[in-house]
C-alpha cells in the first residue's frame, strides 16, 4: 500500500489536502477546521475573515498585470461526510483520515476520504499560497455544514464578498460543468409506542443484519437503483405475524444524505421457523440486487431475548408503514434527458425503547414537486400517528444557459481537450442557488475532478483527473475578463 500522497503532483494541492484531512471536520462540528483555515489565511498575511456561523473568507490581491480583471470567488465547503465500515476501528473525533494510493486513485482506509469537497478546498489553498501562478483578485469562500443543511450558505453574510464570478469546485466528474442543481428538504418522523415485557412469552431473540451494500450519494447515485438497507431489513420483518414477530430494536443507516449501506434489528419470534423465513426472503433479495449490489450480505442469528419489545400489532403497523414509504426516483426531468427530477431516500430508521424515528431526504429541481414528494413520504407516517416535520428546505439553482463564465469554460475545455464538456444540471445540492440568493447577479458555474462513491467508505478521487482539473482551473483564471 502506497501512502505517499504528498508526493503526488501537483504537490502543493495534495499537501494541502493531507493537511486538511488531518483535521476532523464533521458537519455541524467545524470549529477545528474553521480555526485551521483562519490560521492558514493569517499565516500568509492575507485578509482573513470568519463570520458568525464559521464560514471563512480569505482574500488575495491580483498578481501584477491582472489587476483590471473581474474578482473571482472560489468556493468550496470545509465539512465532510463521516462514514466508516462497521469493521473499521476509527474515531472521527480525534483521528485524521488515513489516505493511500491505489493505481490512479486516492482512497481512505475503511472511511470516507473527504475528497468531497476537500480537493476543492485544497485547490483554493494552493492558489492562495502560490507565489508563481498568475490570477485575478481572488476571494476564497470556505463554507460550513454543506452536507447536513447548507447552513453556512444560508447564513452567509451579505456585503462581505466583492466578486462577480463564482467558481464552485464541488462537481464530481471532470468532463461535466454544473449550471443548475436540485433543491432539498428533510422529512423527520417520530412516535412513541408502549413496549411490553417478553417474560413468559415463549419467544426467542434474533438479530438481523444487512451489510455489504455500496450505498453512495443519495442524490447523485439515486438513479443507480442500489439497495437501501432500511428498506431491505424491513422486508425481513414485514408480514411475519405467523411467527409472532415483535420488534425490540432497529438501527438502520447513518447520515441523511447517504444511501444506507447497513442496518440491524433485534426481534422476537416464536421459533426457528422464522430463521428459515428470513433466509428464504434474503435469497430472493440478494438475487434481485445481484447486479447493483453483489456484495450484499443478509444474516440472522439467535441472540438473548430482549426484556421488552413492541407488541405484535404495533410491529405490524411499523413494518407496514416502512413498506409503504417511497424510496428512490420519483420522477425524471421532462426538460433535461436523463436527469432525475425528484427523488427520496429513506436515510435513517431507529426503534429504541419503544420510540420509532425516521429521517429521509427529498430532492427536486422543481420546488412544488419537492414539497409533493415530501408530503407523499410523510403520509404513511401520518396515518400511523407519527409527528411529521419537514425541515431544512433549500432552493435549487436555476440554470442560466447564457452564462458568460460558462461560455468561457466551454471554449477553454474544447481548446484544451479537443472535446465538448457536458453542461448540465445535477440531482444533488450545490450551494450556488443559496449563495446566488444572498448575492444576486453572480455569474456561477461548478466543476471539479472525478470523485467516485462520495458519502461512502468507497469514496475515491482520480489522481490524473485532479491533474487535469488543476491545469484547467489555472487556465480559467488566466482568461477571466476585464471588469
Amino acid at each position: 500500500m502506497n501512502k505517499n500522497v504528498r508526493n503526488l503532483e501537483p504537490q502543493s494541492l495534495w499537501n494541502h489536502f493531507e493537511d486538511l484531512n488531518a483535521v476532523p471536520r464533521p458537519s455541524k462540528n467545524e470549529a477545528r477546521v474553521t480555526r485551521f483555515m483562519k490560521e492558514f489565511g493569517e499565516s500568509l498575511g492575507l485578509d482573513t475573515y470568519v463570520d458568525g456561523i464559521g464560514n471563512v473568507i480569505i482574500r488575495k490581491p491580483a498578481t501584477p498585470g491582472m489587476e483590471n480583471r473581474k474578482t473571482v470567488i472560489l468556493q468550496s465547503h470545509i465539512d465532510m461526510v463521516h462514514q466508516k465500515n462497521s469493521d473499521t476501528v476509527f474515531d472521527f473525533s480525534t483521528e485524521g483520515i488515513r489516505s493511500y494510493i491505489d493505481g490512479d486513485w486516492v482512497k481512505a482506509e475503511g472511511t470516507t476520504l473527504g475528497a468531497d469537497n476537500g480537493i476543492g478546498v485544497a485547490s483554493i489553498m494552493a492558489l492562495l499560497s502560490s507565489t508563481d501562478i498568475p490570477h485575478p483578485a481572488i476571494e476564497g469562500l470556505f463554507t460550513v455544514d454543506e452536507e447536513t443543511g447548507m447552513t453556512g450558505a444560508f447564513k452567509l453574510e451579505q456585503g462581505r464578498l466583492n466578486g462577480s464570478i463564482l467558481l464552485n469546485l464541488d462537481t464530481e466528474d471532470d468532463d461535466e460543468f454544473s449550471i443548475g442543481c436540485a433543491g432539498g428538504i428533510d422529512t423527520n418522523t417520530r412516535i412513541k409506542f408502549e413496549e411490553s415485557s417478553t417474560s413468559g412469552s415463549g419467544l426467542q431473540g434474533f438479530r438481523l443484519t444487512v451489510s455489504g451494500l455500496k450505498g453512495g450519494h443519495s442524490g447523485v447515485d439515486i438513479d443507480l437503483e442500489r439497495g437501501n438497507a432500511n428498506k431491505i431489513i424491513n422486508r425481513l420483518m414485514h408480514k411475519c405475524s405467523d411467527h409472532g414477530l415483535r420488534i425490540s430494536e432497529i438501527d438502520g443507516g447513518s447520515l441523511r444524505n447517504a444511501i444506507p449501506r447497513e442496518a440491524s434489528a433485534v426481534v422476537c419470534a416464536k421459533s426457528d421457523a422464522y430463521m428459515d423465513e428470513v433466509r428464504k426472503r434474503a435469497e430472493s433479495i440478494c438475487a434481485e440486487l445481484s447486479i447493483e449490489d453483489p456484495g450484499l450480505k443478509i444474516e440472522i442469528e439467535k441472540t438473548a431475548l430482549p426484556e421488552r419489545a413492541l407488541s405484535e400489532s404495533d410491529t405490524l403497523r411499523v413494518t407496514t408503514c416502512l413498506q409503504a414509504v417511497h424510496n428512490g426516483v420519483f420522477t425524471m426531468s421532462r426538460a433535461i434527458e436523463g436527469l432525475v427530477e425528484t427523488s427520496s431516500s429513506l436515510a435513517r430508521v431507529i426503534v429504541k425503547n419503544g420510540e420509532f424515528i425516521t429521517q429521509s431526504l427529498q430532492r427536486s429541481s422543481i420546488d412544488s414537486a419537492k414539497m409533493d414528494v415530501a408530503e407523499t413520504v410523510g403520509a404513511p407516517f401520518e396515518l400511523l400517528g407519527c409527528e411529521v416535520e419537514h425541515t431544512g428546505s433549500y432552493p435549487g439553482w436555476a440554470p442560466n444557459p447564457h452564462s458568460p463564465i460558462k461560455d468561457i469554460l466551454e471554449h477553454i475545455y474544447k481548446e484544451r481537450f479537443g472535446a465538448s464538456p457536458k453542461v448540465m444540471a445535477i440531482h444533488a445540492g450545490l450551494e450556488c442557488g443559496i449563495i446566488g440568493e444572498r448575492y444576486p447577479g453572480l455569474d456561477m458555474i461548478s466543476f471539479g475532478p472525478t470523485i467516485k462513491h462520495p458519502h461512502s467508505p468507497d469514496e475515491k478521487v482520480s489522481i490524473s483527473s485532479v491533474q487535469k482539473f488543476w491545469g484547467f482551473l489555472l487556465e480559467v483564471l488566466n482568461h477571466i475578463p476585464a471588469a
